[in-house]
């Protein structure tokens, strides 16, 4: 089986580990997008037109097409499921991602979501607290420049965004949503800063058995590991990242 993975950048580390661990026979294509990231501050067309972009690389690379898109980009499923869906669905499920609030507000609160700027303003979060956390105290926290220092593996600006982000946390809260797959990496550095005091919740592992039920695959991680992988940055051939190879995620997938 072969599994596109579209996002600008290393944010989609986590999830196709997740998919690695549950399927070691899967072949995984990471398609990046370093000539036009980051996504989250573009318009929602230009967003689209690089998600298309992502997943038409990948599934025109060598071999029998792909058998699912995943997005795991929050950005890129808000603005892009339904463009992706329309070319590629029903022959190629298209998988997208969805902060966990309803998990995490299933506790009782109170919930932190953490999540980039644009995202903390979009109505699309809102709404998702709205529906999935009605009753619950939840603070939206911006957290500015996270996603960037998570992508350029500085030690420095990441120990400074996660300081920025708790100091803007309520004391109280007892889970944490990761609203942003680039978080994922540096979820225990996270913890770690808020005091080990919440549990926090990602998409990744619901992310990928998401997608294996799409293709009506069961999760077989006992399997000998013969997926292979392949990287395109903005639809060239490339080498994964340096930076990704700093984060275990990143490393599980060599």
């Amino acid at each position: 089986m072969r599994i596109a993975l579209v996002d600008s950048g290393i944010g989609m580390l986590s999830t196709a580990a997740a998919l690695r661990a549950a399927r070691p026979d899967a072949d995984l294509i990471l398609s990046m997008d370093p000539d036009h990231m980051p996504w989250g501050p573009r318009a929602p067309e230009d967003v689209i037109g690089r998600a298309l972009a992502g997943a038409r690389a990948a599934a025109a690379t060598r071999g029998p097409g792909v058998d699912a898109v995943v997005v795991p980009c929050n950005t890129a499923s808000v603005h892009g499921l339904t463009a992706l869906r329309a070319e590629f669905e029903p022959a190629i499920p298209v998988v997208g991602t969805v902060p966990p609030i309803k998990p995490a507000a299933a506790g009782g609160g109170p919930v932190a979501v953490w999540s980039t700027a644009a995202t903390t303003r979009s109505r699309y979060q809102r709404d998702l607290v709205e529906r999935f956390a009605p009753d619950v105290a939840v603070a939206q926290v911006a957290c500015v420049g996270m996603a960037e220092a998570v992508e350029s593996a500085d030690p420095g600006a990441v120990a400074a965004a996660v300081a920025y982000a708790v100091e803007r946390t309520p004391a109280d809260v007892t889970a944490v949503v990761l609203g942003c797959t680039h978080y994922d990496l540096i979820g225990d550095e996270i913890s770690a800063a808020l005091g080990h005091r919440a549990e926090l919740f990602t998409a990744a592992g619901a992310v990928a058995a998401q997608a294996l039920r799409r293709m009506g695959i069961d999760p077989a991680p006992g399997l000998a590991r013969t997926g292979t992988l392949t990287v395109l940055a903005s639809g060239r051939p490339a080498d994964l990242p340096k930076a990704a190879l700093t984060y275990p995620a990143g490393t599980a997938l060599l």
